[in-house]
């Protein structure tokens, strides 16, 4: 039987990530993404054939469609750059208060899936598509790390590796903290706190 006329397949990818992003692979039963999708089992293993297919097709969904958001507000010519990192921080923030209104986390599907090492064990697509995300953030943020500097913005005795590697942590923390539980205002002021050791 061929997939339903009304299958999209992004909107299925998106609802997965979604899903996933939250509760992790092992966590994430069909029937939950069957729900959040909108769709039947059998649409979505006609689709899909498995759920690591799915996760593995939604993963790289959630890393195109994030690098895409942080990329454009890492480039953006009109910010100094210790406004791209901020910018940066508050879109991590603002999808963790839209998540808080829904009463949980936005998480992070980079996150746990690097906290569960099985997955890229299983399926070598997995570490490649995490290693280009990671390369590509980190690339990023040391472009505008340098717009920074230039601009006097952020300070000049902290290497441009070390401090993109600061906010990456920061960016991950800040999921972790989170999914504990830590309300939007307080990531705020962590984020806050650690930005600072980067400004001028």
């Amino acid at each position: 039987m061929g997939r339903p006329r009304t299958f999209d397949e992004t909107t299925v990818l998106d609802a997965a990530a979604g899903e996933f992003r939250v509760h992790g692979f092992a966590d994430t039963s069909t029937e939950r993404l069957c729900e959040a999708a909108g769709v039947r089992r059998s649409s979505l293993y006609n689709a899909f054939t498995s759920k690591d297919e799915l996760f593995v097709r939604a993963l790289e969904r959630y890393v195109e469609v994030t690098g895409e958001k942080q990329a454009a507000v890492l480039t953006d010519e009109t910010m100094s750059g210790a406004e791209r990192l901020r910018g940066l921080l508050d879109l991590i923030i603002a999808e963790e208060c839209e998540a808080a209104e829904h009463g949980h986390a936005a998480g992070c599907m980079a996150v746990n899936t690097r906290m569960s090492p099985d997955l890229g064990e299983r399926d070598p697509r997995v570490k490649a598509l995490l290693d280009r995300a990671l390369g590509r953030q980190i690339s990023l943020l040391e472009q505008a790390i340098r717009v920074g500097r230039l601009d006097g913005g952020l300070k000049a005795g902290i290497s441009v590796r070390e401090a993109a590697l600061s906010v990456v942590t920061l960016v991950s923390g800040l999921r972790v903290l989170a999914q504990t539980g830590s309300p939007p205002v307080e990531l705020r002021r962590v984020a806050d706190l650690t930005l600072g050791a980067l400004i001028a």
